[in-house]
């Protein structure tokens, strides 16, 4: 897509130049993956975004005179902490299904697998874990409780495998040492669907996003613009003038010295998975959802229009995905 400014005063969603206390990490999120064959043609796609759901729904033909049988993927992104104070953004406290995935063929829910690895230093430790009843999802508290409870004697060697790391801090009960999870977390749900000759089709999913957040954005503070991080945020969110003079003169109008009164949210889109099927998609449809009235949005695309309240469309045909979708929305506070 060729990037054009969108900016709208009264809409909303986020992303953070300089992460502190206040602020999380999001992680990118896509739609499906199919294994590729000339014979299935996606005739549209239609991605409707919020910070509450992401939406996706694919209509398919397969052209050929035979029925045609191809793995469906949905790679969860990867769950990674990489310190004590590394604060990610996983939307439920499912250890398996962590952004509540959902999808249906033809109106009908579909049947899925899934598959998870535990990763540590590119070795697959997913049996050992499993072994000493630890809980594979690395973010949970429920899982560095069950890595305090294993035995003294093996700490040394889920230390040397790259599996766990030491923290030291106090529960009530004085500086106590606790192991802390330190894994890749690769989730996949999956399943084989058949798509019927000179037929079309429907295939829907959906799930929660992953949301970047900020207290306090760091747009509109004093030479914001001659920051480090100003220009590749400007161009990774096709910040126009008029969003940016809009956030300038709410700073100014409360009186800060600092940030304008707006908190960030962001949902990073991996949009070049729709790019692998026969072709480009014919018929492409996105719809971002700021979800309220008196919130700022902006993000990249080409003829986008405003077609509700809170809502913007973009619409294109032949679509071939270039490049990915990155959402910010300001909410005033």
């Amino acid at each position: 897509m060729r990037k054009s400014a969108i900016a709208f005063a009264l809409a909303a969603v986020a992303v953070v130049p300089a992460l502190g206390d206040d602020s999380s990490v999001e992680l990118s999120t896509g739609g499906l993956v199919f294994v590729r064959n000339d014979s299935i043609e996606m005739e549209s796609e239609q991605l409707t975004i919020s910070s509450q759901e992401i939406r996706v729904r694919y209509r398919f033909l397969n052209k050929s005179d035979r029925d045609v049988t191809v793995l469906v993927a949905f790679p969860m992104p990867d769950i990674h902490v990489e310190g004590p104070d590394d604060t990610i953004t996983v939307p439920t406290d499912d250890p398996v299904n962590l952004l509540g995935f959902t999808a249906v063929v033809d109106g009908k829910p579909v049947g899925t697998n899934v598959e998870q690895r535990a990763v540590a230093l590119g070795i697959d430790r997913t049996q050992m874990l499993r072994d000493l009843g630890i809980p594979l999802a690395p973010h949970l508290a429920i899982t560095n409780e069950a890595l305090d409870r294993v035995p003294p004697e093996k700490w040394d060697e889920l230390l040397r495998i790259g599996l766990a790391e030491v923290e030291e801090y106090d529960t009530g009960r004085g500086m106590i040492k606790h192991l802390a999870a330190r894994w890749t977390l690769q989730s996949t749900y999956y399943w084989e669907q058949t798509f019927p000759a000179n037929a079309e089709t429907v295939i829907e999913h959906r799930y929660r996003p992953s949301i970047g957040a900020s207290v306090q954005t760091a747009l509109g503070s004093p030479d914001a613009d001659k920051e480090s991080w100003f220009e590749d945020y400007k161009s990774k969110y096709c910040l126009s003038a008029d969003l940016l003079a809009t956030v300038e003169r709410e700073r100014k109008a409360v009186n800060s010295k600092f940030g304008a009164p707006f908190t960030e949210e962001r949902i990073d889109y991996i949009l070049k998975t729709g790019a692998n099927s026969s072709g480009p998609i014919k018929d492409f449809r996105l719809v971002v959802d700021k979800g309220g009235v008196d919130r700022l949005v902006s993000f990249c695309g080409e003829g986008v229009k405003k077609i509700s309240a809170t809502s913007f469309e973009m619409r294109a045909k032949d679509f071939t995905p270039t490049q990915d979708l990155n959402i910010i929305i300001l909410s005033r506070r």
